[in-house]
């Protein structure tokens, strides 16, 4: 079977949600055209070789409806005859592209193919795409969990409790997100727009003692009679914010960059995904990296960087626990909980950071894994290539 190696990788700065926020004003297709014109730019290809583009995104509705990947590709001037495609795998999305990616160039499918992500959520806010009143689950779903599913802070709130994590843990690591994204040089990686060269949402004068006087996000009397465990934990301080982003990541054959005279920076080595407990939720990346590992016949101890999307903190939190990952080796340039988390952007922002991140730690190997909606989550191993 070819490999699929990634031989470019960039995204935008990630912008605060509104008000005020930097990007607010650039419209979804505008902001995923500017990280598409920058990778054609800097890998200095020829866009009409592209045999697809493949792009994630959550709310497709509004302005990112109608394909946005499609529009994007258009709106950056780039060729006519390349198609273009949005998935939804929800926080997961623009990653399950560069997975689709990747196992369309090892298939054959594809010789260039691109990965990328976008959501402006300033313009098109989180279940804009659920009216009011609808319905996005059905009876027979609300019949197999009695007391209905429930939104992603109570999941976060529940893993709290599941693994025993006070606010004080959950702080603490958030606090770390914003000093190491602080410390942090992104330079190689972002193409700054309308006026930002930097991810809005870091704060380097963030401490414990700060996070510590924000109250509870998600505290609610109906929830807290449900799930009495609950100690009403996570904040807005250890969740990850509002955002705008995007990201892109060109992937190819060895065979083909050497053709065309590209430079490898990884190889997508092994591919997983995984579904768990829908009310607890954000649980999958456990599961999800115990069976990549397997696939790709590698030990924990073999993996050199880790990036696990810093959904909530109890969500890292309790995957380091359970996996026993070393600290010093997770999310080495910060999360989401720092950076930002503009969903449909997210997968291939991080593989996009890990990418570079390798490069800069000589890392051999990496592993990525995001927790979805749904109970959903996705896992990928990166190899360096140089």
């Amino acid at each position: 079977m070819r490999d699929a190696v990634i031989v470019e990788a960039v995204r935008t700065p990630i912008g605060k949600g509104k008000p005020g926020g930097a990007l607010a004003g650039v419209h979804p297709v505008d902001l995923l055209a500017h990280a598409l014109s920058a990778l054609v730019e800097r890998a200095g290809i020829d866009p009409s070789l592209v045999d697809d583009v493949i792009g994630g995104s959550v709310d497709q509705v509004g302005e990112q409806a109608m394909n946005t990947t499609r529009n994007a590709w258009l709106a950056a001037g780039l060729p006519e005859s390349v198609p273009a495609v949005t998935v939804d795998r929800q926080c997961g999305s623009s990653q399950q592209a560069v997975h689709f990616a990747a196992q369309g160039v090892m298939s054959g499918a594809y010789d260039l193919v691109v990965a990328c992500g976008v959501e402006s959520m300033s313009r098109v806010p989180m279940w804009s795409n659920v009216p009011p009143g609808a319905d996005p689950f059905g009876a027979a779903l609300a019949a197999r969990y009695p007391g209905g599913l429930v939104p992603q802070g109570i999941s976060a709130e529940l893993i709290a409790a599941k693994w025993s994590l006070g606010r004080e843990r959950l702080d603490a690591f958030s606090a770390r997100s914003h000093a190491r994204a602080a410390a942090a040089s992104f330079s190689a990686e972002l193409a700054p727009l309308a006026g930002l060269d930097r991810d809005e949402s870091v704060r380097p004068s963030t401490t414990e003692e700060i996070l510590a006087g924000l109250k509870p996000a998600f505290a609610d009397p109906g929830y807290a009679e449900r799930f009495p465990q609950i100690d009403w934990s996570v904040t807005a301080g250890n969740s990850s914010p509002i955002n705008d982003g995007a990201a892109a990541v060109l992937v190819t054959t060895s065979e083909t960059a050497a053709r065309l005279g590209l430079k490898p920076l990884a190889r997508l080595h092994s591919f997983a995904v995984t579904g768990s407990d829908p009310i607890l939720m954000l649980t999958g990346v456990i599961p999800a990296t115990e069976k990549v590992l397997r696939r790709a016949g590698l030990r924990l101890a073999d993996i050199d960087l880790f990036e696990v999307n810093e959904a909530f903190a109890s969500v890292v939190l309790a995957w380091e626990q359970e996996t026993g990952a070393d600290p010093a080796k997770v999310n080495v340039k910060g999360g989401a909980i720092a950076l930002g988390h503009p969903l449909g952007a997210s997968g291939a922002r991080i593989t996009t950071t890990l990418v570079h991140a390798m490069q800069e730690h000589g890392a051999r190997y990496a592993l990525q894994t995001m927790c979805e909606a749904g109970g959903l989550a996705n896992a990928l191993i990166l190899e360096r290539t140089s």
